[in-house]
């Protein structure tokens, strides 16, 4: 196909996609029953200005490797593509934003159809590109993924999606780690919900990308309006263009042709040739060339995608008009409105679509055309893509227990990774090991010393090789296996989430493990949101945690994690108490995160060096990754037990031990998972109603042994509602303790003492239930 027919083609598949997002938005509001009553919304402005874009991007420049992050407001035109493309089907179409049909916005695990990257309005389906590039790169330096079969990590974005500031965080480590082959596409339509993109910004971007090592390419005028420059007169009216401020250039957008002629008159009309430059355009010529931008015009899209060869990041700033096309164009408040029935029915017969004809895939075509057409669109790069494939798993070894009778979670967590990294076990090459700046303290270094970081070009630790004694030997090389990341724990969690879709993005299975200092979950929570939401595969360790961390004082003790852990959709949560749970829990979560229908893990550690257990069998194991386990059995019928999570064994085993004596049978309860005991919960009580057949959760089984009328104390160093609810299982009374206001610096039992966590807060506890 020769240059001319191509642009024609797209130009007719772009507009062929602003119809069929433009009514896939409007059937969803005007047309669909509603039946309470509430707006169902869709953006039909913001996918007319991505429209142009995303029709020579789709069908024109995506290579079979690329992949894609769509603007989220342009969900309905990616909808559109995999409709014409046969991938989306009618029937989830006509129910856009209702139950089973197609989402608000790109879902890897909501939606039918392909999406490589789930997006939302935020900017971290931007930032996960770069990331996903970087797990590329990654995979090419370990001989995993051929360097021919690379492709380009793509975002397309609203400009409003430059104000957050993963953007930025993004940038700063994409720099640091010799991004490659990135594309953003900046649909910079200078408008967002509540206000005009400022004008002193027309420039910033530019230096801001270009100074982190990007190419930045400015679509800023359509072929329309390159002609007009080139005539007489068309200087003056590129410089009033050039520097027309953007919420003026919205206003003549809406206000059409005759208030563009207005104000161009009093504005340049009286310098040479530019009075007969305007009188050759009628106004709706004129308003037609106006707001012919780089990014709605195919032909300077296309020469622009195929002159960024090479494998330098790339940033494109197109241009746009928001709701070009429609009645919409330009209006401050198009953002979240919409067509009218009566705009859209002069909508429909400007594009020529007969009255019960809106959802024909090539409506208002003749035959041929439409034949064409359709031949073009089936051997378009887009419809060739391979499907996501299926990665094998990786087998999970045995995982021994750490010796010591004294040991912290966060050491046991330490050595397993160590003994891992020397084992030569399949699964040690496929952990790749990731922190924002807290290696080191969380207990990762040992594996790095063995493994190394991951760096495309080798560098040589500077302090080793000058003899400098250290406990941290970290070479950088290309068979490295931790990435060093800045501290920034929004980049922390998009990492893992990249990491985590390596197998269906790239068809080889990574197992990233990434600790944090719990607290800082809470910092990089939107990103660990958006990963669990992608069904993304990881290993997150948070440590250390709650007040235990004594002496940091009050900003860095996690309170609220627990509960973190028990909302988090897509997480499994533990909190184990000694090493042998780290073990047992660490094994299960590489299986887990391999399952289908599995998910991420979160394991929350401690430093605190605790006895450990000494255990007579091995059956405690099944329930303890179920979440919870007797570690000393109740009597039956009996009317008392403690429940504890994690690092507060010692202080609740102490209590155990004195109160056991006056109260016969009492039972000591560990808690592994309030997450997993509350999940199971609940769906057992939500089969009693949707299937008609009652179920015994877990915890309803540890809790049977229990009185009727029995009561227990919970601790836990963390928010005691993680534990309280367990008295709403039974009916039990529960008198609850954990920490529920930001703790001060101090030593364990001061603070132990002042928040009620230590042995005689669990006694006093126990004695208001019991005595």
């Amino acid at each position: 196909m020769d240059r001319e027919d191509l642009v024609a083609t797209l130009e007719t598949l772009e507009q062929r996609l602003l119809w069929l997002s433009s009514w896939t938005i409007h059937n969803a509001n005007h047309i669909r029953e509603k039946r309470d009553g509430l707006k169902v919304g869709g953006h039909q402005a913001s996918c007319a200005s991505m429209t142009a874009i995303m029709a020579a991007l789709y069908f024109h420049a995506l290579g079979p490797n690329d992949k894609v992050a769509v603007k989220p407001h342009a969900g309905p035109v990616l909808q559109a593509i995999h409709y014409l493309l046969g991938n989306q089907s009618l029937e989830r179409l006509e129910r856009f934003r209702a139950l089973g049909g197609a989402q608000s916005y790109p879902s890897r695990t909501k939606d039918a159809i392909p999406v490589d990257f789930s997006t939302g309005s935020v900017g971290l389906g931007v930032a996960i590109t770069a990331f996903s590039s970087l797990v590329q790169d990654y995979l090419i330096a370990h001989g995993q993924l051929a360097e021919a079969d690379a492709g380009r990590m793509i975002a397309l974005m609203g400009d409003a999606e430059l104000d957050e500031g993963n953007i930025y965080e993004c940038l700063i480590e994409g720099y640091k780690h010799d991004l490659r082959n990135c594309w953003w596409v900046v649909d910079y339509n200078r408008q967002s919900l509540d206000a005009t993109t400022a004008d002193r910004m027309f420039r910033r971007f530019d230096d801001i990308f270009e100074t982190c090592g990007w190419r930045v390419v400015t679509l800023k005028h359509g072929k329309l309006q390159r002609a007009a420059f080139a005539r007489p007169g068309g200087q003056a009216l590129e410089a009033w263009i050039d520097t027309c401020p953007n919420a003026e250039f919205a206003v003549l957008t809406y206000q059409g042709g005759a208030a563009w002629r207005e104000r161009l008159t009093a504005d340049i009309g009286d310098q040479p040739h530019v009075a007969a430059l305007l009188a050759d355009y009628d106004d709706d010529a004129l308003a037609q060339m106006m707001t012919n931008l780089g990014g709605h015009c195919i032909e300077t899209l296309i020469d622009a995608f195929d002159a960024a060869t090479g494998d330098q990041p790339t940033l494109f700033i197109a241009y746009t008009v928001k709701g070009h096309g429609l009645p919409l164009a330009g209006h401050k408040d198009n953002h979240s409105g919409m067509m009218s029935p009566t705009q859209m029915d002069v909508f429909r017969e400007r594009q020529g679509i007969a009255a019960g004809e809106e959802w024909a895939k090539w409506g208002a075509l003749g035959d041929n055309a439409a034949q064409r057409l359709e031949a073009f669109v089936a051997t378009s790069p887009i419809a060739r893509q391979l499907a996501e494939p299926m990665a094998p798993a990786v087998p999970v070894p045995a995982i021994p227990v750490p010796a010591g009778a004294e040991q912290s979670t966060q050491a046991a967590f330490g050595r397993v990774m160590l003994d891992l990294a020397k084992s030569g076990e399949p699964l040690a090459d496929r952990l790749v090991t990731t922190a924002p700046d807290v290696t080191q303290t969380t207990n990762l270094g040992a594996f790095v010393n063995q493994r190394g970081l991951f760096r495309r070009q080798e560098l040589a630790d500077v302090f080793m090789n000058a003899r400098i004694p250290s406990a941290q030997k970290w070479v950088q090389h290309a068979a490295g296996q931790h990435i060093e990341l800045g501290i920034a724990e929004n980049n922390f969690f998009l990492a893992l989430t990249a990491l985590g879709l390596a197998a269906p993005h790239f068809g080889t299975r990574l197992l990233p493990v990434g600790t944090v200092y719990d607290p800082f979950v809470a910092r990089g929570l939107d990103a660990l949101n958006y990963g669990c939401y992608s069904d993304a595969r990881f290993l997150l360790i948070g440590t250390p945690s709650g007040i235990t961390l004594a002496a940091e004082g009050g900003a860095h003790q996690s309170v609220n994690t627990p509960l973190i852990g028990m909302g988090q959709p897509g997480l499994t949560t533990y909190e184990p108490a000694f090493a042998d749970e780290v073990a047992l829990m660490m094994g299960h979560a590489f299986d887990l995160m391999q399952r289908e229908g599995g998910s991420s893990v979160y394991l929350r550690l401690s430093t605190r060096v605790i006895a450990q257990e000494t255990r007579e069998t091995d059956d405690w194991q099944a329930d303890a990754l179920a979440g919870g386990y007797w570690l000393r059995r109740p009597g039956e019928g009996t009317g008392a037990a403690v429940v504890f999570s994690g690092v507060v064994a010692p202080e609740a085993i102490a209590a155990w031990e004195q109160l056991a004596d006056d109260i016969p049978g009492l039972g000591l309860l560990a808690v592994t998972s309030p997450d997993l005991l509350h999940r199971g919960w609940s769906a057992a009580r939500a089969a009693r109603w949707q299937h008609g057949a009652p179920q015994q959760s877990h915890v309803e089984r540890l809790l049977a042994p229990l009185a009727r009328d029995a009561g227990f104390v919970t601790v836990i160093d963390g928010s005691p509602a993680a534990l309280s609810w367990l008295g709403g299982v039974r009916g039990h009374r529960v008198s609850p303790l954990g920490t529920d206001r930001f703790g001060q610096t101090g030593d364990l039992p001061d603070l132990y003492r002042t928040y009620r966590l230590d042995t005689d807060a669990i006694i006093d506890a126990a004695a208001e239930l019991f005595l």
